[in-house]
C-alpha cells in the first residue's frame, strides 16, 4: 500500500510539473509580445518562460502550504554552479547577522583599493548573493576592487524596512572596517540593479551626514525602482507586458514588499490610493511633463485619477516614506548625493524611474552619468554570463559600469 501510495504521489507531481510546462510554453513562448527593438527574441522568450515556470511551481507548492511561491522560485534559480575566478578570492561572511560575500583580486597591491558595495536586485522577493555572483566576480576582478554583495532578507517573508534595514547596517559595518579589507576610506562606491538599487541610492541618503564613516563617493543606479507612488507614466503604459517585469508581476512584488492586498490592484494603478493634496506635492519630480518627449513616442495617455479611497491610502501610505521612494527625497538630501551613474533600459517598466531621477539629480547640481540601452530590458544585465543565452546588451552595460568605476 506504501509503494502504490508514494507511485500514485510521483504520478500526479509528474502530471502537475508536465501540466505547467506545458501551459507556461503555450502562454509565455508562443504568445507574449516582444518588441522589435529587442534584439534575439527568442532568448527572451526562453527566459520568461523560465521565470513563469519557477514562479508556477512555486504557487503550487504555496498553495500546498510548504512555502511562498518566491522562495521556491529562488531555489530553483539558485541552482546554477557558481561561476569561480582563478584571480578573485572570494570568501562568504556575516556582518552581524547579515550574510554577505567579499570579493577580492588575489593579486596584492602596493595601494588600498576601490570598495563597492553591491545589492542585488529581484523585486524583494527574488535574486540572491548566488544569482549575482558573476556579476560581483567581473567587478572585483576588473575594477581591481574589493566587493561586498549583501545577502539582506526578502519579502514575502520579511515586509519593509527590513531590507533596507539590513542594507544599511551591512553598508555601516563594511564602511567601519574599511581597513580590515584593504580598501581606500575615499574611494568607496554602491552599486545595485532594479530594487539593488533603491538600496544603493537609499543607503546613500541616509548615512551621507554620517561625519563618523568614511563618505560614500559615487552611486551606480542599474535600471533601479525610485518610487511606488505612480504606476501611470509612459514606461508603465509601453512596457506592462513585457519580459522579465511585467505590471502583474512588479505589482505583486509591490504587495508582498509593502504588505498591501492585491485586491486594491486598480484602484492604485488608477492612482486613486492617494489623496489630491499628495498628487500636486510631488507633481514637480513625478509629473509626465518632466519626462523627454522622445520617451512618448511609443504611446502615453494621461490617467484621471478618480476619488481617493482613503482604506488603500492607509495600506499604501508606506510607500510616501523616502526610504521606500528615495526619488521623492526633499531637496536637502538630493542634492547632498554624490556623482551617479544611472543606466536605464527602453523596455522596461521603470524606465522612466531613472529618466525622473536623473533631472532632479541634474537639477539639483549633482553629476550624473547616464547611459540607455536602445535594445535593453529589465534584468538583461543578469543574462552577460549565460552563454548562448546571453545580450550584447549586457556586456555593454558590464563595461560601461566599471568604465564609470575605474576613475575613481
Amino acid at each position: 500500500m506504501v509503494v502504490l501510495a508514494l507511485t500514485l504521489l510521483v504520478g500526479a507531481v509528474a502530471v502537475i510539473s508536465l501540466s505547467s510546462l506545458l501551459w507556461v510554453i503555450f502562454r509565455q513562448f508562443w504568445t507574449e509580445h516582444i518588441p522589435e527593438g529587442i534584439t534575439n527574441p527568442v532568448k527572451l522568450r526562453i527566459l520568461s518562460c523560465l521565470l513563469h515556470l519557477s514562479m508556477t511551481w512555486g504557487m503550487i507548492f504555496e498553495k500546498l502550504g510548504l512555502c511562498y511561491a518566491p522562495q521556491f522560485a529562488s531555489f530553483i534559480h539558485d541552482l546554477k554552479p557558481l561561476k569561480r575566478d582563478p584571480d578573485v578570492v572570494v570568501k562568504d561572511l556575516h556582518f552581524g547577522t547579515i550574510p554577505v560575500k567579499l570579493y577580492k583580486p588575489k593579486k596584492p597591491s602596493s595601494i588600498l583599493r576601490i570598495g563597492i558595495i553591491f545589492f542585488h536586485g529581484g523585486g524583494t522577493i527574488l535574486g540572491s548573493l548566488r544569482t549575482h555572483n558573476s556579476i560581483c566576480l567581473r567587478l572585483s576582478k576588473d575594477c581591481d576592487a574589493v566587493v561586498v554583495s549583501v545577502g539582506y532578507r526578502k519579502s514575502p517573508v520579511y515586509k519593509y524596512p527590513v531590507m533596507k534595514d539590513d542594507c544599511v547596517v551591512a553598508t555601516i559595518h563594511f564602511l567601519e572596517s574599511l581597513d580590515v579589507y584593504g580598501v581606500d576610506p575615499a574611494r568607496v562606491v554602491v552599486c545595485g540593479d532594479s530594487v539593488g538599487g533603491t538600496a544603493a541610492t537609499v543607503t546613500s541618503q541616509m548615512l551621507m551626514h554620517r561625519t563618523d564613516l568614511p563618505r560614500i563617493q559615487a552611486q551606480i543606479l542599474i535600471y533601479p525602482l525610485l518610487q511606488l507612488i505612480d504606476f501611470a507614466s509612459p514606461s508603465y503604459q509601453q512596457n506592462s507586458n513585457i519580459p522579465l517585469l511585467s505590471w502583474n508581476l512588479a505589482f505583486y512584488c509591490f504587495c508582498c514588499h509593502l504588505d498591501v492586498n492585491s485586491s486594491w490592484e486598480s484602484v492604485i494603478k488608477n492612482g486613486m490610493h492617494l489623496p489630491p493634496e499628495v498628487w500636486e506635492k510631488y507633481r514637480k519630480w513625478l509629473g509626465a511633463e518632466n519626462i523627454p518627449e522622445r520617451f512618448m513616442k511609443r504611446g502615453y495617455q494621461s490617467v484621471p485619477r478618480g476619488p481617493v479611497n482613503n482604506d488603500a491610502y492607509q495600506e499604501t501610505k508606506n510607500a510616501l516614506n523616502y526610504t521606500c521612494s528615495p526619488l521623492i527625497a526633499e531637496d536637502s538630501i538630493v542634492s547632498q548625493l554624490p556623482e551617479t551613474c544611472i543606466v536605464s533600459c527602453e523596455y522596461d517598466l521603470l524606465r522612466d524611474n531613472s529618466l525622473l531621477y536623473k533631472k532632479r539629480l541634474e537639477d539639483l547640481g549633482v553629476p550624473v552619468t547616464w547611459h540607455h540601452m536602445e535594445d535593453g530590458f529589465h534584468g538583461v544585465l543578469n543574462t552577460f554570463d549565460y552563454g548562448l543565452l546571453s545580450f550584447p546588451c549586457s556586456f555593454r552595460i558590464m563595461d560601461l559600469i566599471i568604465q564609470f568605476i575605474r576613475k575613481f
